[in-house]
């Protein structure tokens, strides 16, 4: 017949990617903080190492929020972190849900007010 060769072995994917529920759910919380009036741009970085969600209150700022996806950090520190506008980090944790909640707080109080 011939010889089979065997595909390359790729530990790391090329690209880190959000999925369809954790894009929905980043995009909702977005969506509330424009109806609110505070953010107004956001932008996506896919990078080797990290996915990552930025949202801006002006587009020539840095961003106030971003959202980052590090598999690589899955079994240690939790894949998912909140960035604050500094640089450091807001909080960590494994699950989307519970890494997103100070966002989610700041926009109830802008809400009441």
């Amino acid at each position: 017949m011939g010889i089979v060769t065997p595909f390359p072995n790729q530990k790391q994917p090329g690209q880190v990617g959000f999925e369809r529920v954790e894009l929905t759910r980043i995009l909702d919380l977005y969506g509330r903080m424009v109806a609110a009036g505070h953010w107004r741009d956001y932008a996506i970085d896919l990078g080797r190492d990290a996915a990552v969600f930025s949202a801006f209150r002006r587009a020539t700022e840095r961003p106030e929020f971003r959202i980052e996806k590090r598999p690589s950090l899955r079994n240690k520190q939790g894949m998912w972190a909140l960035v604050g506008e500094a640089g450091a980090v807001v909080k960590r944790g494994h699950e989307l849900g519970p890494v997103l909640a100070p966002v989610e707080r700041r926009l109830m109080k802008l809400v009441e007010e």
